[in-house]
């Protein structure tokens, strides 16, 4: 009998949220173990939103102290820089690339160009400064136990919808020149369920308060997602990761403003 102990592995279901963790936000995960499987990405979209409810806490945690601080206007603004911090800005840099592309490209291969320049141009600082003020100054009219739900929901909700338009659209990139392998793999339906059910519990806390805004939050950001993704579509002719990540930014501002319509104090 080998006497060499061997820390135990992972299951696929806590080596997944490990991956969405991982992959979302700088905060401290164990190391993976593996060599990435070409589904990787897709089976840690199943966790995206629960990783979400945890930027939310966070985010909500940072309003709540702020207020008693600095009162609601620094408190929003705190919190949104909260999540920012917490996700290392990769949505924000998403959202900045794009708006680059598609203001400044006049080609497919001139749009994925830019995207792949690290460089912030016009379009992409303009997106980029108006995506925060829009971001704070909705959560810093919404009263305060709803702003903290509104939180939690905005950043679960939003982190799904990479998972809808990468089921929508095809990759638009070049595959072959990404770090890691990559396969174009489709939810389960058990997984889509996984979804549903957290972004269902993230909400609820806000549906107790207002179910109108919470429709409207969730229609808002839809809508704003939906209409990156048919840029995306039209522009580039699929997705990549930038649109992904703007797709969630929109989501984001798009909810805060819905609920800031209906609860706006």
């Amino acid at each position: 009998m080998s006497t060499d102990s061997q820390p135990p592995r992972p299951s696929p279901t806590r080596a997944q949220l490990l991956d969405a963790i991982r992959f979302l936000t700088i905060l401290p995960v164990p190391d993976s173990d593996r060599a990435p499987e070409p589904d990787w990405l897709t089976r840690a979209m199943t966790f995206f939103p629960i990783t979400g409810v945890g930027i939310g806490v966070i985010s909500a945690l940072v309003l709540l102290i702020g207020n008693s601080l600095f009162g609601p206007g620094l408190a929003a603004l705190l919190a949104v820089a909260a999540s920012v911090i917490i996700t290392g800005a990769m949505h924000e840099d998403g959202l900045a690339d794009t708006f680059d592309s598609f203001g400044g490209g006049w080609s497919v291969a001139k749009r994925l160009e830019i995207m792949k320049d690290s460089r912030l141009g016009t379009y992409g600082g303009l997106a980029l400064g108006l995506d925060i003020a829009l971001r704070a100054m909705a959560l810093a009219q919404l009263p305060l136990w709803a702003a903290l739900a509104t939180l939690v929901a905005c950043h679960a909700a939003a982190r799904a919808t990479p998972g809808f338009v990468k089921r929508k659209l095809s990759y638009a990139g070049d595959v072959s020149g990404m770090k890691v392998s990559y396969a174009e793999e489709p939810m389960r339906r058990d997984e889509w369920m996984l979804v549903l059910v957290t972004v269902a519990l993230a909400a609820l806390p806000l549906l107790l308060v207002s179910p109108l805004a919470l429709i409207a939050g969730l229609g808002f950001g839809a809508a704003l997602a939906a209409l990156i993704a048919s840029w995306a579509k039209r522009l580039l002719g699929g997705y990549t990761g930038d649109v992904l990540g703007a797709t969630e930014q929109m989501f984001e501002i798009g909810f805060l403003l819905g609920v800031a319509a209906v609860l706006a104090a």
